[in-house]
């Protein structure tokens, strides 16, 4: 999905220190609102297409938006032997699920507002991979899911399964099919960096959204994994939730209630907006990216988010004057809008093992694909004809959460 699309609706890393991590992309992207694919303004209310919302943080609207970034990492598949095996991506240990050596029985149909037609940059296109559009009955209703196989699925090797949750407004075939970036930014662009590598998912939220009532969505991720489990070879230790804006308040309820299922989470500018089941406790490998001119999502509420995974994950806190612009961990408040220096990822330090905690504060707004030195917000350069390059830099974020959740 773009951001133009997006507004238009661990192990071993214990003892590593803190790190901090400046971006080096170039700048030089318009920040025209065209065809691209960022996500939301960094002004009071973000505008994108005539379709577009708003995301407050109560469960109403949000303008989400997506970016995508330009190199690809290869994603090898895990081989399978009986019992645990050796893990290709990241290393570890893999554990087959019950699916593995098994003949699916879930039946694809087409993914709703897919083309196959579809000009490239219309964010109409169809998704990457074999797989499709999957309904199934969770608490009472029927609930669906874009799906997308690994190339080459083999049915004896197991694989990370890799749940991308949209944002308020959005579908989920704009997460699986990238929206108007295309394949550059499917699945927040980390099915082309696992060079098509893992099975990806992209639950459709009710009234596109994420509220959770009485649990009934984290009951519906109880209820896709073990049928994807079930029917396919998954390694059951890497289990990863992903998402932008309330997709990243899904993430945060799952990293809350399903740290014990759930490997990692990665959250794009979340708020505590579908829970968090008590009493959340349990630690997960967690990253958190989040922008300085946001004001959907304003960074102060994503500080306790961060600070109850420090305390689970037993990192070492950061002093909380460090928690403002221009200092080590975050960078300066714009303008200017800098490259380098648009953006600080900062590891903790103490974390338990396989449980890394990653913190990213960028200058821009409500988007999950910011690209420095520049405010833009629609990833321009990644949507067709044009191409991300050194003189139009796309988003870092994509490469930047890949690298992470292959470092442990």
């Amino acid at each position: 999905m773009s951001i133009d699309d997006i507004v238009r609706a661990g192990r071993g890393w214990a003892s590593r220190g803190l790190l901090l991590c400046v971006s080096l992309m170039a700048s030089g992207c318009s920040s025209s609102a065209g065809a691209g694919g960022s996500a939301g303004a960094d002004a009071a209310a973000e505008v994108g297409p005539a379709d577009a919302t708003t995301d407050t943080r109560s469960p109403t609207n949000s303008p989400d938006a997506a970016v995508q970034d330009a190199s690809t990492h290869a994603g090898d598949s895990m081989a399978m032997a009986d019992g645990p095996v050796e893990s290709g991506m990241g290393g570890g240990v893999a554990i087959p699920s019950s699916g593995c050596g098994k003949t699916s029985t879930v039946t694809f149909g087409p993914v709703p507002n897919e083309n196959p037609s579809a000009a490239p940059g219309s964010g109409s296109g169809v998704g990457t991979g074999a797989g499709g559009w999957v309904t199934i009955t969770s608490s009472g209703q029927p609930r669906s899911f874009a799906m997308r196989l690994p190339e080459g699925y083999d049915s004896t090797k197991p694989y990370w399964l890799i749940f991308g949750f949209h944002w308020r407004g959005g579908t989920a075939d704009q997460v699986d099919n990238g929206g108007t970036n295309g394949y550059w930014w499917a699945y927040y662009g980390l099915e082309r960096e696992s060079n098509n590598g893992a099975i990806f998912v992209a639950p459709q939220g009710l009234d596109d959204g994420w509220a959770n009532t009485s649990d009934e969505d984290l009951t519906f991720t109880d209820d896709m994994i073990s049928l994807i489990e079930a029917n396919y070879c998954v390694d059951t230790t890497h289990l990863i939730s992903t998402g932008f804006s309330w997709g990243a308040g899904m993430t945060y309820a799952i990293a809350c209630a399903r740290a014990k299922v759930f490997h990692a989470a990665v959250l794009y500018e979340g708020g505590v907006i579908s829970g968090c089941d008590s009493p959340a406790t349990d630690p997960i490998a967690y990253m958190q990216i989040e922008g300085l001119t946001d004001t959907t999502l304003p960074i102060s509420g994503a500080y306790p988010m961060r600070d109850k995974f420090v305390m689970n994950n037993g990192c070492t806190p950061m002093d909380m004057s460090l928690d403002n612009p221009g200092t080590a961990l975050e960078p300066p408040e714009p303008p200017p809008y800098l490259s380098p220096g648009g953006h600080i990822c900062t590891a903790y330090s103490g974390c338990s093992k396989g449980h890394p905690l990653e913190w990213c504060v960028h200058q821009s707004g409500h988007g999950p694909g910011p690209v420095d030195g520049t405010a833009d917000l629609y990833n321009s350069c990644a949507t067709p004809p044009n191409t991300c390059s050194t003189t139009c830099p796309c988003t870092w974020t994509p490469d930047a959460v890949w690298s992470w959740l292959t470092s442990f």
